[in-house]
């Protein structure tokens, strides 16, 4: 066996407080290395009399495999303490035969004498609730809806800017065009996705800023001409309310515009601004810009990727902060929004985002705190400052095998049991799951053009540990290239034609087994046959998902199947899906 493969981190990922009562401890060991694995565990003060001697008395108790990645395998189980306490120590047995005991201060051979070496024991000390991780239960029931207002329906012309183009989804949009949608057109369109099953809506930005995109901010409490005004977005959240959705909002707090008004008094007062010290500037005047990709030398601040026109906000500043808390908990204070999807957070200090954290959980505890990272994440989402992530890491596995094919099954399903592992059960429920957005290209695109193939990988998204979230357009079938081309005015003329009603179908599916799929346990394995296959358990509730991958039907046996696609006969094609439950 290879001890030097074994690894465990207390207070992590690997031994966290799940609920009140529950911890849950993760064992990593080497792929194929482990024959099982069991844990010695009681109260740390838990002594009796044996013999003379005073003598720990532990329990024991067998840990399951809970899935194997491209290099380790994680194994896992979960703890009671009637007494919040809690020490703990591995008994490890290798497909060797042998066996050792891992604890915090390394490997010892298996023996009563070292079962009592209670220094070698990890410990979660006292099982404190205010430190335990935190996530909003309904996210973990939620199918997100994602809206670029200016692409989504134009419900009221009179507030189209200048040159607005006509309404053409077969456009293939440049970046400065501008098509008139609004929130007028999201109000008119609010039944059409409750039919749809949607019960979550994920805003672009909203507030007044230059672009058609919005993502340069202007003024972080008015909503956008273009959008309309405040009693409009009041009554948007309010008739969503009604209907069981909840609203969240895009926010950038790393950048500001170029036409901001602070940043306007930079460029006119040089050093003598008063807001100076709200940017990272290092040197005076900070025009014209130098662009250090250009070869034009070192740059006078900090900017969102090198673009003169989104200059970086310093979070570190009091005044900075003091602004951007007050914006955080305004549109939840007057509007009653539900979350917050943070632009480009993993460049801004973890400072600041505990701030917000505090701030934001303060007005509305079950508040849902999103951010745009797209990376491994723990140092984000240890309770203090996210809940979730857009989930890219995981999503991009599944496009790769199931869309483009640049990894086999088997490697696809190893690279996700990793990302499941980097973080505690309750943080992978809200983390929100999306194969494309405004920033990639549409899935259907990448697929080729192939609707079976595109409704396939969203079938195997809908079945994972997290919230799913659609593009706007995914349920009429639209294509997009990369941006701009994935911003395309959406085509309404394929509402409740039949892609409309297979996402429907998927989505239905989410909800009827919400509970299930949004904290059962998850399995993810690739079957001898090729199918992949995932296992949802919760409670003496099982739902199975078989995806066929390959370039052959499967022999499949399953009674009243809950969804399928390209499945009969008794055999799952190629492209086919079909989920069971029992």
């Amino acid at each position: 066996m290879e001890l030097a493969a074994l690894r465990h981190r207390p207070e992590s990922e690997d031994a966290f407080l799940y609920d009140p009562t529950h911890m849950r401890v993760r064992l990593h060991a080497k792929a194929g290395d482990v024959a099982g694995v069991s844990v010695l565990f009681n109260d740390p003060n838990w002594f009796e009399d044996r013999d003379g001697k005073m003598t720990f008395i532990y329990h024991e108790k067998t840990l399951v495999k809970l899935g194997t990645g491209q290099l380790q395998d994680y194994w896992g189980t979960t703890l009671t303490a009637p007494y919040r306490r809690l020490q703990y120590l591995f008994v490890v047995t290798g497909t060797d035969g042998t066996t050792t005991l891992f604890g915090d201060r390394g490997t010892r051979a298996d023996s009563e004498e070292e079962r009592q070496e209670l220094g070698n024991y990890f410990r979660m000390p006292y099982f404190h609730q205010i430190d335990r991780v935190k996530t909003p239960d309904w996210v973990k029931e939620t199918v997100w809806y994602q809206i670029f207002p200016e692409r989504f329906a134009n419900g009221d012309k009179a507030n189209d800017p200048a040159g607005t183009k006509p309404w053409q989804p077969s456009d293939h949009p440049g970046r400065e065009d501008y098509y008139g949608g609004d929130l007028q057109g999201v109000l008119d369109h609010l039944d059409d996705l409750q039919n749809l099953g949607i019960n979550g809506l994920y805003f672009c930005p909203l507030f007044k800023a230059s672009s058609n995109h919005k993502y340069d901010t202007i003024d972080y409490l008015e909503i956008d001409p273009d959008f309309g005004d405040k009693a409009l977005f009041a009554k948007l959240v309010n008739e969503a309310h009604k209907r069981g959705m909840k609203v969240m909002l895009d926010a950038v707090f790393n950048h500001m515009g170029y036409a901001s008004p602070q940043w306007l008094d930079v460029v006119e007062n040089g050093e003598q601004s008063r807001f100076k010290d709200w940017f990272h500037i290092y040197e005076f005047p900070v025009t014209p810009y130098r662009n250090p990709v250009l070869k034009e030398g070192a740059p006078q601040f900090d900017t969102f990727a090198f673009g003169d026109n989104m200059p970086k906000l310093n979070t570190a500043n009091p005044e900075v902060q003091d602004y951007l808390l007050t914006v955080a908990t305004y549109w939840i204070k007057q509007f009653d929004i539900d979350a917050w999807r943070l632009d480009v957070a993993n460049e801004v200090d973890h400072h600041f985002w505990a701030k917000f954290n505090a701030a934001c959980k303060a007005v509305k505890p079950d508040f849902y705190i999103l951010g745009e990272i797209w990376h491994s994440s723990q140092n984000w989402l240890n309770g203090t400052e996210f809940d979730g992530v857009m989930n890219y890491a995981f999503t991009q596995q599944i496009e790769h095998h199931f869309l483009t094919g640049k990894q086999d099954a088997k490697t696809a399903m190893a690279l996700l049991v990793d990302q499941l592992m980097l973080y505690r059960d309750q943080t992978d429920q809200v983390m929100l799951n999306m194969l494309d957005s405004h920033d990639t290209p549409r899935i259907r695109t990448i697929a080729g053009g192939n609707e079976d193939k595109a409704l396939q990988a969203l079938a195997f998204t809908f079945l994972q540990t997290g919230a799913p979230c659609i593009y706007y357009g995914t349920e009429m079938g639209m294509e997009g290239d990369n941006d701009p081309d994935d911003r395309k005015p959406m085509d309404w003329s394929q509402l409740g034609q039949p892609i409309w009603q297979r996402v429907q179908q998927l989505i239905a599916l989410r909800h009827r087994f919400a509970k299930l799929l949004g904290t059962g346990t998850t399995q993810l394995e690739v079957r001898d046959d090729g199918l992949i296959q995932v296992t949802r358990v919760l409670g003496d509730q099982t739902l199975v998902g078989l995806f066929n991958t390959t370039a052959q039907p499967v022999a499949v046996t399953v009674q009243a199947p809950a969804y399928t696609q390209q499945f009969g006969d008794g055999a799952l094609l190629p492209l086919g899906v079909v989920v069971s439950i029992s």
